[in-house]
């Protein structure tokens, strides 16, 4: 199973930060001084109020428009996220946020199934391949394991070697998983770093790569598809190698990067790179499509839901687009004309999208009609917690992970 969206290694973008912000320092006078008028934009400011909610419907029942649903059960967790989309997975029956110690609830009654002391780096990608889940581990021994995720069993572990330093899994698809780790230096300092492919079945190592010297080893977002591996990271490359050997393909420079997940549809990777979404042939990276937001605004992180990207601008407007061929499907304003957060994750249930925002403040988990992107409800615990929502779904419910708090909601 392919992995088509990014997946994030490495906590030290300027997103993040204003997401972990906090002390004596306002989220809003820290946002304004990193990043300005855009992220301005994109939260809705002091002033904005979000549309009124009624009482929610009982014994589970989908809420009507308008009316944010009361969850079906809320836990506490041991959840240590950094707002990337592969923090929170719903998988076999359970749903596990990125912790220590990892801890798997039952989707339908939120009962603990299993938990695992040291069992992943807290705020490390969540890696779903042929029904195993594969994580960092964390022992920080060097080692990268696999678990059965409905009963936390380990089913597979590697080591990449001792001249590595914690390899990271960036992507994982069929046959291997994909990392990158510090090479080690006589004195223990490290100035390199190399990617890697361990086969899925055996552990062994099929191939390693020396990245070009400059080159970091946080701040990666990777997906795989067919032949390619495709990566970005905090220097603005592009970057696509060959599965089977880790040869590159080709790399270039992106103009401006979101510091978030990108998307791979068929033979494309799609980037948004501010007020443009471009999307290049993953064979020999040449532009084939792009489509440009308005005038000060910028796209946000993309999602690629049942063949359709989903992306919101700092305008606040949602765009539904043929990630094919950058045709629009449709754009709504009424996040705007409700003075709603902008969403940077999405999933989809029946006919209804489902949009996780960045910062708590007029945020939470908005709720859209899928066909024409009307806002229907939008679902916010009011705990003021600065921690990015993020959520994820079953195809029953739908899951919303606010700092230690996770929600599960009718669908």
């Amino acid at each position: 199973m392919s992995k088509a969206l990014g997946t994030a290694v490495g906590r030290t973008s300027r997103r993040r930060l204003l997401r972990l912000a906090g002390g004596g320092i306002t989220m809003a006078a820290l946002g304004a001084g990193l990043t300005g008028c855009e992220d301005e934009l994109a939260t809705g400011g002091e002033g904005s109020t979000p549309p009124p909610r009624s009482a929610s419907p009982e014994d589970g029942k989908a809420p009507e428009d308008g009316k944010a649903p009361t969850p079906l059960w809320t836990k506490s967790t041991s959840a240590q996220t950094y707002g990337d989309n592969d923090e929170l997975v719903a998988v076999d029956g359970v749903v596990i946020a990125s912790g220590d110690p990892l801890v798997a609830f039952d989707g339908a009654s939120g009962e603990e199934r299993w938990s695992l002391p040291d069992g992943a780096v807290p705020g490390a990608p969540l890696l779903l391949g042929d029904g195993t889940l594969y994580l960092e581990s964390g022992r920080y021994d060097g080692s990268v394991a696999g678990y059965v995720p409905g009963s936390g069993k380990e089913a597979w572990r590697s080591r990449l070697g001792k001249e590595y330093r914690q390899p990271r899994p960036v992507a994982v698809d069929g046959e291997q998983v994909y990392v990158i780790a510090e090479i080690l230096e006589a004195d223990g300092s490290s100035h390199t770093n190399v990617i890697a492919a361990l086969n899925s079945r055996t552990g062994k190592v099929a191939w390693k790569e020396q990245r070009d010297l400059g080159t970091q080893q946080n701040g990666v977002h990777a997906a795989v598809r067919g032949r390619y591996l495709v990566y970005t990271d905090f220097k603005n490359n592009l970057t696509v190698r060959d599965t089977a050997t880790g040869k590159q393909v080709w790399t270039q420079k992106t103009t401006k990067t979101s510091y978030g997940p990108f998307v791979v549809h068929r033979d494309l990777v799609i980037v948004p790179q501010g007020q443009r979404l471009q999307a290049f042939a993953l064979s020999d990276g040449s532009e084939k499509w792009s489509v440009r937001s308005e005038e000060f605004t910028a796209f946000r992180e993309p999602s690629l839901v049942e063949d359709v990207l989903y992306i919101a601008d700092s305008g606040r407007t949602l765009w539904a687009v043929e990630p094919g061929t950058g045709r629009k499907i449709w754009q709504s304003t009424a996040l705007k004309d409700a003075g709603g957060q902008v969403p940077r994750q999405f999933v989809k249930v029946g006919g209804t999208l489902y949009g996780a925002t960045d910062l708590d403040e007029q945020g939470g988990l908005h709720a859209f009609d899928a066909k024409a992107g009307g806002l229907r409800w939008t679902f916010n615990d009011r705990s003021g917690d600065h921690h990015a929502w993020l959520v994820a779904t079953d195809g029953k419910r739908v899951f919303a992970l606010h700092g230690k708090k996770l929600h599960a909601l009718p669908a």
